[in-house]
């Protein structure tokens, strides 16, 4: 495996001193939804700098992140963000990533996570795993706003190790095919501002970023939106970033805004990269500024997925949907709950190529249930032992 050395020269500014976040409140963002002005991408670059070093007083952190969440932040500003970020990055990259015959999938989910609906995405990506995909997943532990169950939780109930090292992940990929990184360890700069986000009491920005960090340099995002608009400008975002390795994003309309897909008529985007940054573009418009995006609709009940959201719903949601995960990799549960994790293990599969089309990724994943290999791959998870982590 191979260890990315971080760039942390990211105080891109103007001599004027443009990324002061209290000059930007005054002179660009802070008076009011109607009437804020965009930053440039230097100006958002500068000011995560300085919110990573923890320059601002809080009190100006919390107007800031306010005022950017009042005026809607467009795809350069992200990008200036996820850059900054991305600068202060641990990246461990697994074989898989370099690989020229298997492609790496990054799951970046809402890290808040899940408060009402089973988590699907470790079944899913372990059945991906099996068919030839190999998948990564991320979180931190109770983030606000929801603090509810993430991709941590459902592994600590099924006994897998997950405050690690990024190498250990990055191990943890090769040898298993599914990996799990952790924020405090890839990049702690940003986690160490959990305390300020807690006070908040609204999503910010970060929120967004952080699902676009890409610890492991996969060259395949997956995620999920409520609006594709919203999907439109992360792609978009990750067109302009200089530190994006993603060349396909693949997202659909999400159950509680995380990366299981929701039942019934749902919307998918797809987007491959092409030469050309595109940063002159106009940034009101919707359309993405770089490569090809299509977007398309698609009915679940057609994939085996014949559900409402009710019939996903959990009390407990770290323990039930572990106790789900071993039931549906052993081949001990059909129904809803099978069904369900076998379509995201197929999106999961055509987004990483391991399929020329979904219907061909469900074809696969059941193949890996049937023949037993999800379920080596979840035993071979759980004896997983991190070799660097304490």
């Amino acid at each position: 495996m191979a260890t990315l050395e971080s760039d942390t020269d990211d105080t891109d500014t103007d001599a004027e001193g443009e990324s002061s976040l209290e000059r930007l409140m005054t002179e660009v963002i802070g008076s009011g939804p109607k009437s804020a002005e965009d930053m440039t991408y230097p100006q958002a670059r500068g000011a995560m700098t300085e919110i990573l070093d923890r320059e601002p007083d809080p009190t100006t952190l919390g107007a800031f992140w306010l005022a950017n969440r009042w005026k809607r932040n467009t795809p350069r500003e992200l990008a200036g963000f996820v850059d900054a970020t991305a600068g202060r990055v641990s990246s461990s990259v697994p074989d898989a990533a370099a690989a020229s015959d298997v492609t790496l999938v990054d799951c970046g989910a809402n890290y808040d996570g899940k408060r009402d609906s089973a988590l699907l995405g470790v079944a899913s990506g372990l059945i991906a795993a099996a068919a030839g995909v190999p998948v990564v997943t991320h979180s931190a532990d109770r983030v606000p706003t929801h603090r509810a169950t993430a991709y941590k939780h459902v592994l600590e109930e099924l006994g897998v190790a997950t405050d690690l090292a990024p190498e250990d992940s990055a191990r943890m990929v090769n040898e298993t095919g599914f990996g799990f990184y952790y924020q405090p360890r890839f990049v702690p700069d940003l986690h160490t501002l959990l305390d300020r986000r807690e006070h908040m009491g609204v999503r910010t920005f970060t929120n967004t970023i952080e699902t676009l960090l890409n610890p492991a340099g996969a060259s395949v995002h997956l995620g999920s939106f409520y609006h594709l608009s919203f999907a439109k400008r992360v792609i978009d975002t990750l067109a302009r970033s200089e530190f994006s390795k993603f060349d396909r994003v693949c997202m659909f309309q999400g159950m509680e805004g995380y990366d299981d897909v929701r039942p019934g008529y749902t919307k998918v985007a797809q987007w491959h990269a092409d030469a050309g940054s595109g940063d002159d573009e106009d940034e009101s418009s919707d359309d993405v500024t770089a490569g090809s995006l299509t977007d398309y609709e698609i009915e679940t009940a057609a994939y085996g997925m014949d559900v409402d959201a009710d019939d996903l719903a959990v009390g407990d949601v770290a323990a039930d949907s572990a106790r789900l995960t071993e039931d549906v990799l052993g081949g001990e549960r059909e129904g809803a709950f099978a069904d369900a994790v076998a379509l995201n293990a197929a999106l999961r599969i055509h987004a990483g190529n391991g399929a020329a089309t979904i219907e061909g990724g469900l074809d696969r994943a059941r193949e890996a249930i049937e023949t037993g290999d999800a379920a080596a791959r979840l035993d071979a998870l759980t004896d997983f032992t991190p070799e660097e982590s304490p």
